[in-house]
């Protein structure tokens, strides 16, 4: 046990399919995934590096979330897994809401269970704050420079939900599951052509992505500066939208329909 707590732990992302992140934490020997929509990649990972899986966190119930869930636990049947009390699933889980503490191990602190409808109803979100760094794993409810698509809640209730993540810390670093930033900063460009944050922003993913290197993990403090979706107070964005007389919630629904067809 101390042998685990000693060891630093480590957040890498595994690709699966066109452009999910299937995120690992682990301590060199013990593992936690989160929203493993593909069972092979995370097992042939744990497997090169000698891992055990122990915990499997679930945010929502979309199919490339949880589709390796079944064969995980048939190589792992000790693991357990973490999924949203408002929705179902077949597999053998633990439902949790908020406001739950879950205790995943010795070796890493509890994650905060913090309920985000929007993308789908049940949708919840994990944080982590562990020694002097804090961790937020948001599913497809935050995404790098924009916000997930709105298949089951309501623009309030996705708008409401940004705003529990935002007060999080501002040096949080934010894990979402899909490589979508570079498309969102086009989009956010188009919306707020002034903000030099976010040009920078663009440049910077470019490079990363000719490099071969994932833009994730962001953090809430460049979310701020760049993300539309939580700028829409911001002039320039409303009068891209023409929507300076309207509240920010008219704002937030109408970037978020223009968004659907971007």
């Amino acid at each position: 046990m101390i042998d685990d707590i000693q060891h630093p732990l480590q957040i890498i992302p595994i690709p699966a399919f066109s452009d999910n992140y299937l995120w690992l934490i682990h301590n060199q020997h013990k593992a936690i995934v989160v929203d493993p929509g593909d069972a092979t990649p995370v097992i042939n990972t744990l497997r090169q590096l000698d891992l055990d899986l122990q915990t499997i966190l679930i945010t929502h119930h979309h199919q490339d979330h949880i589709g390796g869930v079944d064969l995980l636990l048939r190589t792992y049947p000790d693991a357990e897994v973490f999924a949203p009390k408002l929705e179902q699933y077949t597999f053998a889980h633990k439902p949790v809401s908020e406001p739950e503490q879950l205790y995943l191990g010795d070796w890493i602190s509890s994650a905060k269970v913090i309920d985000v409808p929007g993308h789908t109803l049940g949708h919840i979100a994990y944080y982590i704050e562990h020694q002097a760094q804090q961790w937020l794993f948001c599913g497809d409810t935050l995404f790098g420079a924009g916000c997930g698509r709105l298949f089951e809640g309501t623009p309030a209730q996705m708008m409401a939900s940004l705003q529990k993540l935002t007060a999080l810390p501002a040096s949080t670093q934010v894990y979402c599951t899909h490589e979508y930033t570079l498309h969102n900063i086009n989009f956010a460009l188009g919306l707020e052509p002034g903000n030099m944050s976010l040009v920078k922003r663009q440049q910077d993913a470019k490079v990363q992505l000719t490099s071969g290197q994932p833009t994730l993990p962001s953090t809430l403090a460049l979310e701020l500066e760049t993300n539309p979706f939580l700028r829409c107070h911001m002039p320039e964005i409303q009068a891209s939208l023409h929507t300076k007389n309207a509240n920010l919630l008219q704002t937030f629904s109408a970037m978020r329909a223009l968004r659907n067809s971007y």
